[in-house]
């Protein structure tokens, strides 16, 4: 075996990732290959983030939220936040992918603030469906995290950091209960055109609050009008997709393209077919962190499918 092999990185044509199922990932791009780790003190953590260009999602923090799946989201957001601060590398930035907050009110974008303000990171937002609740749709969050990128339409915009280009994007503007999200055609029209110049060996990050791909038509976990943003990126050779929403670790990957769904730092969903529904679930107090697991998964390019184990990262 190589020492390439060894690091999970076969110049552009292998991905070897540790998926943690955690409060966070900590996501490394190496030669335009994504690897992710856990927060949670694994050595694996500080050789991955010193091999490359490193970064975290967050996702759906749900501040305000009150109910008994986890009366206290502000407090399990500030354990990651700890988390992340403990971390031997600092990473270059986070991404939060969508409900920062419960029911868009002041007191709750200002509490989730503080608390990811902790981590002295730059952090990069795109909403979900409970961040643009507002009266004026979704006016609160545009003012407050909008301008500082850029933003176009409803939220999305575009940055380039260390040779990778990311994409925020908004699936969950005029969402119906129930249903699918949407990009709409001037998103994508925007889309189209933010990519033209890029070459296709440069490494494309697409970020969203609903997947990209559907996980769960009937409980509207996927997004209708997601074919024709994949279409514009199968030109790439490296492109990652990272969503939310679904509150659990999710993966696939089809071609150059692998779609990551991450966990949420408030409370779990139940896995699709489980449940009636989808929606908080709850679980014992003292069980709640047991929740947390890991799946290692590799994946090299070709037919080879998908090698996962999965382990409880503490014992109930």
């Amino acid at each position: 075996m190589s020492q390439d092999d060894k690091d999970g990185i076969d110049r552009r044509g292998a991905l070897e990732c540790m998926i943690w199922a955690g409060t966070g990932v900590l996501w490394t791009m190496a030669g335009g290959i994504p690897r992710s780790s856990s927060l949670l003190g694994i050595s694996e953590a500080n050789a991955q983030a010193a091999k490359g260009f490193s970064f975290l999602q967050i996702s759906d923090s749900h501040i305000g939220f009150k109910a008994p799946a986890n009366p206290n989201p502000l407090g399990t957001l500030d354990e990651a936040i700890v988390k992340i601060g403990a971390l031997p590398q600092k990473p270059a930035f986070m991404i939060h992918t969508g409900d920062i907050t419960h029911l868009s009110k002041p007191e709750e974008f200002d509490n989730a603030d503080q608390a990811i303000g902790k981590a002295k990171l730059d952090t990069y937002y795109v909403p979900g469906e409970h961040d643009v609740i507002d009266e004026a749709r979704g006016k609160a969050y545009l003012e407050r995290y909008g301008k500082r990128v850029g933003a176009k339409g409803t939220g999305w915009y575009s940055f380039d950091q260390n040779g990778v280009h990311f994409v925020g994007l908004v699936n969950v503007a005029d969402l119906k209960s129930g249903g699918m999200g949407a990009l709409g055609d001037e998103q994508l029209a925007w889309l189209a055109d933010d990519l033209k110049g890029k070459t296709a060996s440069t490494p494309v990050v697409l970020f969203a609050h609903i997947p990209l791909w559907t996980v769960n038509a009937a409980w509207g976990w996927g997004t209708d009008d997601s074919a024709r943003a994949l279409d514009l990126v199968k030109r790439f050779g490296s492109v990652t997709v990272l969503n939310g929403h679904i509150h659990q670790i999710m993966q696939k990957v089809e071609g150059t393209v692998t779609f990551h769904t991450a966990r949420s730092t408030a409370f779990p969903q139940p896995a699709p077919g489980t449940a009636p529904s989808p929606g908080p679930m709850k679980v014992p107090e003292d069980k709640l962190r047991t929740v947390l697991g890991i799946s290692e998964v590799m994946v090299k390019q070709g037919t080879q499918p998908l090698a996962i184990t999965d382990s409880e990262l503490v014992k109930a």
